[in-house]
């Protein structure tokens, strides 16, 4: 325990602990966010290793790891003995000026048990059967959702996004018994506070707002391991009095770590059905549809009263009288109204329309609600007495066994993950094996095998075709533009499918919360949170899903300055670049190279944020609040599952975007402005482009039409750049380095890095541009992205070049 009471979480040292006696800020949403993830007063809360780099800490509060800066903790007050608690003592109850005992407060319940007529819309079976069920899942991040999704759904998915906001939206058809139901991936949360996009969102369709039909069952996936932490989300749904089921997840490392859960005193306990699963298993998975699938024809809801404390029930249905009406108006659920407005929710407030009055009336009660505890914060309260709901579930329905005892396999990996002096090179020498694998031997048979058999297909095709009488435009037009051009890219899928296969794996083991956490103090040097480090890992995946990651940062300006920096991170799409032109100009150092190059968009990412912060983007750094979620061995089916998202969507580019442009990029190399065919592509209309703005280059070494046209070419796919480049120069991609450097006229391994380097930095394709500006909202800073990575790529890429021709490259 903590030796002096009033100290705070920020005095613990690695391996004591204490008990909260309150949770201040000087943000009101960092509080909030605290207080959700169970730092309510009276909560033991152990530190347990402070970052390498000396912030933030890691602490274990109701069963989980959770970190937080020190400059966080130090608003967190922490005491020896548990503090009072304001709902359970009279003294600490008043209402009308004078205190309330716990018997006068059960009467008070009682008088308003029936109190709330009830209007919830009639359920007609019949008006459901005619259409597609919705079913939606609902979970903590880290809860096994999407594994249960994928097993749910298998192949019958897709995603998009949600009507009016970047939120990911995927939704699949599950069967089960001859029956199918569309299922609903909502994104990982850990409450319903207005506290992030994605808790507005999954609230949002729940309830039905903003035009969507509210799904007709839940499911809330729950971690066995860690129910008590989990269970929160759980309550805040049952207020919303929709059909739900809680699917147990993890169960069989539940038994592995010997805890007993009675499923059947659970169920009673919270006044829905459980079912007991493990997703990547496939356990469970039948009888829970049926349960949801029953649940939904039940149509009954939930009677939630019993979550609160007496007082909070009292308190709630005096704003319920209040506020009912107008909810019923909103087709907003009225109990969760009435305690989202205790809470203080102006999102809520706004969309009953209460008139002043009652605006007014409603802000009394809860200010009164606030003032009548030792906390005088009505959120406190509202969250402590859920949690103290929880703690009786869970007290009588689950027995922990001796694996939470001890030092657990997350902890003895943890010692060396984010060990002070071991963490970081631990980090690099992952990062060097993905890039080992993806670009050394395995990647590189993987990719000369697609090279030859493609080079094969159309070596066939271009003796087939004339057999049949093919002409020859035609011949050119499939060989020379269709097969060079969508064929050339395809050569580096394997490499770019071993690269999303790491990244997947890094993601799915929960290492990546582990990087976010050491990197944290390092990266707010540079204008950044620990969490921007998650969307810029991801963008040496792709850019697109990487800048949409930054909108589950809570600061705008730190999401806007990770927008920013995500296009420096190398995406898989210019592997296909980096392959052909490091091997042919440096064969065996060609791996160095790409190294290089990486770093270098690393560093640049890391000077141009120091820029930011002082100028643009200045202002105080954003809060970093995360769970640190227990290791666990990823799934392979979900590994692949997400290989196989990112590589269908660069299949789809390549049988779109690039097939298109190769048609394109072919007649402009062989027609001339009089729409004649030429011998020499130097003569097509192609090469006057290209002619036209290649002096622009010349200081960097490559001022060549060919090159600057394959710039071009890139705004609208990286991977076009090697189709652009193939078909310009007419060499085959099975030819061999020494071929490829012989046929790339005019590049010397020196102007070759200093293209790589340009490609590396100037602008990301257009889908990219497309999501900064969805993601911005901002044609102002989209336009100011664009010009910067121009600015950069150019000035960096002619130094290199300059340099390097100083020193004798």
């Amino acid at each position: 325990m903590a030796e002096t009471a009033g100290r705070t979480l920020h005095d613990l040292s690695p391996g004591q602990s204490g008990i909260i006696l309150s949770v201040g800020s000087h943000s009101g949403a960092v509080k909030r966010r605290l207080i959700d993830m169970g730092l309510t007063p009276g909560t033991t809360i152990t530190v347990k290793r402070i970052a390498p780099f000396g912030d933030p800490i890691e602490v274990r509060v109701r069963g989980y790891e959770l970190s937080l800066r020190k400059s966080d903790a130090i608003h967190i007050t922490i005491g020896d003995v548990p503090p009072p608690k304001s709902v359970k003592m009279a003294s600490t109850v008043k209402y009308g000026g004078r205190p309330l005992d716990p018997e006068t407060l059960r009467r008070m319940r009682q008088a308003h048990e029936h109190e709330l007529d009830d209007h919830t819309q009639p359920y007609d079976r019949h008006i459901h059967d005619r259409r597609q069920m919705n079913i939606a899942l609902v979970g903590n991040p880290n809860s096994g959702k999407t594994t249960l999704f994928n097993a749910l759904t298998g192949s019958n998915q897709y995603v998009g996004n949600w009507p009016g906001v970047t939120v990911e939206k995927k939704e699949g058809v599950a069967r089960f018994g001859g029956r199918s139901v569309n299922i609903v991936d909502l994104p990982g949360i850990y409450s319903l506070s207005p506290y992030s996009m994605e808790e507005i969102v999954a609230r949002d369709y729940i309830i039905g707002a903003g035009g969507e039909m509210a799904p007709d069952a839940i499911i809330n996936i729950v971690d066995a391991t860690n129910i008590e932490r989990n269970m929160y989300l759980t309550v805040q749904l049952l207020e919303l009095e929709r059909p739900m089921v809680m699917a147990l997840n993890f169960m069989d490392e539940a038994r592995n770590k010997g805890d007993v859960i009675d499923i059947a005193r659970l169920s009673k306990e919270i006044g829905i059905p459980v079912v007991p699963i493990t997703a990547k298993t496939g356990e469970n998975l039948e009888e829970l549809l049926h349960t949801a699938h029953r649940q939904m024809h039940l149509g009954f809801t939930i009677e939630p009263d019993d979550l609160y404390d007496d007082f909070t029930h009292e308190i709630h249905h005096r704003v319920g009288r209040l506020i009912h009406d107008f909810a019923y108006a909103a087709k907003i659920p009225a109990h969760w109204a009435s305690i989202k407005l205790i809470e203080g929710d102006a999102i809520v407030e706004e969309a009953l329309h209460l008139d002043d009055k009652t605006a007014g009336e409603v802000a009394a009660i809860a200010k009164e609600y606030g003032a009548a505890s030792t906390y005088g914060d009505r959120e406190t309260m509202i969250a402590d007495s859920r949690y103290q709901y929880i703690e009786d579930v869970v007290k009588a329905a689950v027995q922990k066994g001796a694996g939470h005892r001890g030092e657990s396999v997350t902890d003895r990996i943890d010692k060396f993950a984010t060990h002070r002096f071991f963490a970081v090179p631990i980090f690099l020498l992952m990062m060097l094996v993905m890039f080992l694998i993806t670009f050394g031997p395995i990647g590189s048979f993987l990719s000369d095998g697609v090279a030859f058999a493609i080079d094969a297909f159309s070596g066939w095709l271009q003796t087939a075709l004339p057999a049949i009488g093919a002409a020859g435009w035609l011949v050119g037009l499939i060989t020379d533009g269709i097969i060079a051009g969508v064929g050339g890219v395809l050569t580096f899928l394997p490499q770019i499918a071993l690269l999303f296969f790491c990244l997947s794996l890094l993601e799915d083991s929960g290492y990546m919360a582990r990087a976010a956490f050491i990197m944290d103090r390092l990266l707010r040097h540079f204008g950044l949170s620990g969490k921007a480090f998650i969307p810029m890992i991801m963008g040496f995946g792709c850019s697109v899903p990487a800048i949409m990651g930054a909108r589950t940062m809570e600061n705008e300006k730190d999401r806007r300055m990770t927008i920013l920096l995500v296009p420096f991170m190398s995406c898989s799409a210019k592997l296909p670049v980096y392959g052909l032109i490091a091997s042919a100009f440096f064969g065996a150092r060609a791996g160095l190279v790409v190294f290089a190059l990486y770093i270098i968009g690393m560093v640049l990412a890391v000077v141009s944020g120091i820029i930011f912060k002082g100028t643009l983007l200045a202002g105080k750094p954003a809060p970093f609040v995360m769970e640190l979620p227990p290791y666990r061995l990823p799934s392979l089916g979900n590994t692949l599952n997400h290989v196989w998202d990112r590589v269908k969507g660069f299949l789809v580019k390549a049988g779109t975007l690039i097939f298109l442009m190769s048609v394109v990029l072919w007649f402009l190399q062989n027609f001339n402005g009089h729409l004649q065919m030429v011998s020499d592509s130097a003569d097509g209309m192609l090469a006057a482009i290209g002619t036209f703005i290649a002096p622009l280059f010349t200081p960097m070494g490559f001022g060549t039409w060919q090159a600057a046209v394959a710039l071009l070419t890139g705004l609208v796919a990286k991977e076009a750049v090697v189709a652009s480049l193939s078909m310009f120069y007419g060499f085959s991609l099975t030819a061999g380095s020494i071929v490829v450097a012989a046929a790339m006229t005019g590049f010397t391994p020196l102007s070759a890095f200093s293209y790589l380097v340009f490609i590396l930095l100037y602008v990301p394709c257009v889908a990219a541009v497309a999501t900064i500006y969805k993601e911005m909202n901002s044609l102002k800073w989209t336009t100011f992205s664009v010009g910067w990575q121009l600015a950069i790529a150019y000035t960096v890429s002619l130094l290199a070049y300059q340099l390097g021709h100083l020193l004798g490259f």
